[in-house]
Parts: C-alpha cells; structure tokens; sequence
C-alpha cells in the first residue's frame, strides 16, 4: 500500500500508464495518455452543452496537455476509446481531507457521449476511479452534480453515493476573484 503522505509531487502516477480494460462493445477503458487531449476536450465541450452552459468551457488542447502530461501532472483522466475515439471520459483530481489525514480523488468531469450511453461507460468510469481510491487507501471518492440533472442523480444513488445536500458549494471567480487578491 501506498504511504498516504506521500505528497502529490510524489504521487505514483501509474494511473497514466495503468491497464486497460476492455467494454461491452469493443470499447476500451484506459487511463488518458498523450494524444488523447483532443477527444477530452470534445468530451469537455459535450458536457458543457449537456449542462447548458456552452460558453464555460475555454479550456484548449494545450491547457490539457500540460496539466495531464507535463513534467508536474496535477489533473488526471480515463477515458473509454472505441474505434480509436475517445467516448466517454473522467477527469480528476486528489484533494486531502484534514479530518481523515488521507486524499481522495474528486471527480471534475464525468461525461459519456449520447450515442455511446447505456453501455455501462459512465459506471466503468467511476468503479476505475474507485478502484484507485481503494487501492491507495483513500478514503473519499466525491464530484458536485447539478440539482436538475436527475438522471445522473439516481444513476449515482443506484451505485451508493448519498448527497452532501448540508453543504453548499463555494466559488470565487473572475472580477471578484481578482479584486480580492488586489486589495
């Protein structure tokens, strides 16, 4: 088992090299390597019309490259390739939690694209994920869903995850962000 105070610098990154797994459909799970920035990005894009919010995604093909594979990775993903495109992708990151003294990995993105739903992707996905957590000793697995989106909602209670519903999301962005940082 990996020490859990191993800071993220010295992070095992297997999970970039990992194994791959095959899908129904001749689809393949793997973890992201280069190359794949692309394909993410029009996953990243899909989800972005999906939640109704088609300008927020700004992220280019470069910002993924190097927060996925420069020489200090931060940002991790998996996808599910099928005939040599990505489909399906979750992107992620560890957080820590003081009360635990252990990471955990928090779910940025999970999207599946609509032709390629009611395979069992999405799932696959978040058991990969899970999976990771178990085998590093983490003790939280979490990501934020929008409250209208039902279906992905009980698709998540139907895995066993309950919602944080006493907590409310924080987030300090743009013009505020910046004038609190100036003054």
């Amino acid at each position: 088992m990996v020490d859990q105070r191993t800071s993220p610098d010295a992070y095992d990154r297997s999970v970039n090299t990992g194994e791959s797994r095959s899908l129904a459909g001749g689809a393949i799970l793997r973890p992201a390597r280069p190359g794949d920035e692309d394909g993410i990005l029009g996953c990243v894009r899909g989800l972005a019309e999906y939640e109704k919010l088609p300008d927020a995604a700004q992220a280019t093909a470069e910002d993924l490259r190097q927060v996925l594979f420069g020489t200090d990775p931060s940002v991790f993903a998996h996808v599910v390739e099928k005939d040599g495109q990505v489909v399906a992708i979750a992107v992620w990151f560890l957080n820590y939690s003081t009360f635990t003294g252990r990471h955990g990995i928090y779910l940025e993105d999970l999207f599946v694209r609509e032709a390629e739903r009611r395979h069992g992707y999405g799932r696959a996905l978040i058991k990969a994920l899970a999976e990771v957590c178990v085998q590093r000793g983490y003790h939280r697995f979490e990501w934020s869903v929008l409250d209208w989106n039902e279906p992905s909602i009980r698709f998540y209670r139907s895995i066993g995850a309950v919602g944080m519903d006493e907590w409310k999301v924080q987030r300090l962005s743009g013009d505020a962000l910046t004038r609190l940082a100036i003054s």
